[in-house]
């Protein structure tokens, strides 16, 4: 399988490196670059990327409205968000928006080929630890109307389920919720499985955001 990539990033010395740095990997093609987000929607329409490339801050629609409407989309392409910082509040919003996860610009290209990669696998881009790192230092603008509607999607899981979104929320991985409430590694994703089908999210990273909203993490209080 090779994987279709679309670069979209206002610096063209950015897309050029991106382009270059990709294109050396056997199993990834950039099929198109634009250099803000109004070219986003006909260029999916016309090249069919896998994985999205996204710069954020751009002229005319920038990256985070993008991506918003781009996710909309049935069988959107995943979205990985070009940041220059690891704690941007605007990163917070593409990652509810559905983004895969975001990579640094000055990220080594070995990691952001794998990053691609990882992606298209189904893997969010983005570290349990980063995860917790970035929702708990962004700002809290609006923190009332989101923990009343986080609240209300959570309600929807059972008690398993509700435990293990907290424990995604904290950081731990497969493995050590498995460790730590005693079930097998399968059945901690067949649980996560149900829980993103179940509040219609993409990834974990969106889980562990909605925890955070919803007030169920010690660091979030």
């Amino acid at each position: 399988m090779t994987i279709r990539v679309l670069i979209v990033d206002d610096d063209p010395l950015l897309r050029a490196g991106l382009k270059l740095m990709l294109g050396g990997a056997p199993d990834i093609r950039v099929v198109g670059e634009a250099g803000d987000g109004t070219a986003v929607p006909g260029l999916i329409d016309q090249l069919c990327p896998d994985v999205v490339l996204m710069d954020i801050r751009m002229p005319g629609v920038d990256g985070l409205t993008a991506t918003e409407t781009l996710r909309r989309r049935p069988d959107a392409p995943e979205v990985i968000i070009l940041t220059t910082f690891d704690a941007d509040e605007h990163v917070l919003r593409a990652l509810r928006a559905g983004a895969a996860g975001f990579v640094l610009k000055d990220t080594p290209p070995a990691e952001i080929v794998e990053s691609v990669r990882r992606v298209v696998n189904g893997q969010p881009v983005l570290s349990p630890a980063v995860t917790k790192r970035l929702i708990n230092r962004v700002a809290t603008s609006g923190q009332d109307q989101r923990k009343a509607k986080a609240t209300e999607r959570l309600a929807g899981l059972n008690d398993r389920e509700r435990e293990i979104a907290v424990a995604v929320g904290e950081g731990k991985s497969n493995a050590e919720i498995s460790a730590t409430l005693y079930l097998s590694v399968p059945t901690v994703k067949t649980h996560v499985s149900r829980i993103l089908t179940k509040l219609d999210l993409n990834n974990r990273v969106q889980i562990a955001l909605l925890v955070h909203d919803a007030d169920l993490l010690d660091g979030s209080r």
